[in-house]
């Protein structure tokens, strides 16, 4: 029976490197999860927070990317009225929770538990040491994926902070 540790292990290894095929460097952060297809509503968060001129910005940045399944994971309208310009700074605050300052790469966590201070000020727990990576609730399901101003780890449930 296959390990299932041994097999989180290469699936954070061989994603990125599958994604990079179809991702071009010389990409921001922003125009890195914009040409991946399955952040859409990042992105648009993202332009609806105006925070896309700061994420294409020198950086280094390492945001831990939500995707659109883990958006829909959401309560129903929730997205939509974050959308909303009324609601412009909870959308900000929201976003840059998933942002943390500097170019943090997975061998950097690997094997450990840490917590790493975000753009919005709080603190995201970060646990790596069995069966793949956590960060807060969510899972981190593909990591390291290259940009020019920073890192991208794809999680699947969009973090609040407290």
């Amino acid at each position: 029976m296959p390990n299932p540790i041994r097999l989180a292990a290469a699936a954070l290894v061989a994603a990125p490197l599958a994604l990079g095929a179809s991702v071009a460097h010389a990409k921001d952060i922003v125009d890195t999860a914009a040409s991946a297809g399955s952040f859409n509503t990042l992105v648009a968060a993202i332009e609806a927070a105006g925070l896309e001129e700061t994420l294409k910005g020198p950086g280094p940045f390492t945001v831990f990317a939500p995707t659109d399944e883990a958006f829909a994971k959401l309560p129903a309208g929730t997205v939509e009225t974050l959308l909303k310009p009324e609601n412009k700074d909870k959308l900000v605050q929201i976003l840059t929770y998933h942002v943390v300052p500097g170019k943090v790469m997975s061998d950097d966590v690997a094997g450990k538990t840490t917590e790493a201070k975000t753009v919005e000020g709080s603190t995201l727990e970060v646990d790596a040491r069995e069966g793949g990576v956590m960060v807060d609730e969510a899972r981190v399901v593909q990591a390291d994926i290259a940009a020019d101003n920073g890192v991208i780890h794809v999680i699947d449930k969009v973090v609040m902070p407290n």
